[in-house]
């Protein structure tokens, strides 16, 4: 017996269907294997450009710690956003800002609902850090570490506006031992980063002051830089 032949799909549907498919998989893709993401903040200057001209397109590699794999010192990550920090994302305006987020989840274009911030692990658990040494250098497990990417660091003159002085560099904080499964995050525009030392950086700040984010927050590892094309590249 022959079977009838099934009528093709209209055009308009079959381009429906088509679409669908791709932000299916381009959905599923974003949400278990790389992010794509931009940069929200002028932070991470110079190493990543923030919002001016909307800011760094950037891959983010969600496998990167997956199985255990461990978070080091240096990397850059993207981390969502803990509760106790400013900046979270307002709620959507209205159906269509929420429409719109909804396909900037998809897609990565656009803004979106995902709240993050895109920082570089400067501690992990089990480790100790502060800052600073007699150079205004920060300090890992009693060693200086090297910073070339630093940009615009925060004020520090030995023997004038050092962590001795009476009034101390804004630079300082307190050794602290980063308790384990929690990671310390410092922005590279250091002067004008909301990161883990933010709550040092003023006079009287408490003992503690160093703030530390879970390592089950953080998304992915930032591993490229996609646009705008004049800065294609891995971050370093």
């Amino acid at each position: 017996m022959k079977l009838p032949r099934r009528r093709p799909l209209p055009l308009w549907a079959a381009v429906l269907v088509n679409v669908a498919v791709g932000l299916l998989v381009v959905g599923l893709v974003q949400t278990f294997v790389v992010k794509i993401g931009r940069i929200p903040s002028g932070s991470m200057e110079q190493t990543l450009q923030g919002t001016e001209g909307g800011g760094d397109r950037i891959l983010v590699n969600r496998l990167a710690y997956v199985g255990g794999a461990p978070v080091h010192p240096g990397d850059i990550v993207a981390v969502v956003r803990p509760s106790d920090w400013p900046g979270a994302l307002p709620p959507p305006a209205n159906p269509l800002s929420a429409l719109v987020r909804g396909v900037g989840d998809l897609t990565g274009i656009g803004p979106s609902n995902e709240d993050y911030i895109v920082k570089r692990v400067a501690a992990v658990g089990g480790q100790r850090i502060s800052c600073c040494d007699a150079q205004g250098r920060l300090l890992l497990d009693g060693k200086p570490v090297d910073e070339p990417y630093v940009y615009e660091d925060l004020p520090f003159e030995r023997g004038t506006l050092d962590c001795s002085t009476t009034v101390h560099s804004p630079r300082c904080f307190p050794e602290t031992l980063v308790p384990s499964g929690r990671i310390v995050l410092l922005g590279d525009h250091r002067s004008d980063s909301e990161d883990s030392a933010a709550d040092c950086r003023y006079a009287g700040a408490p003992a503690d002051c160093l703030r530390t984010v879970p390592d089950s927050s953080v998304v992915g590892q930032v591993f490229f830089r996609v646009w705008p094309l004049d800065r294609i590249g891995v971050p370093r």
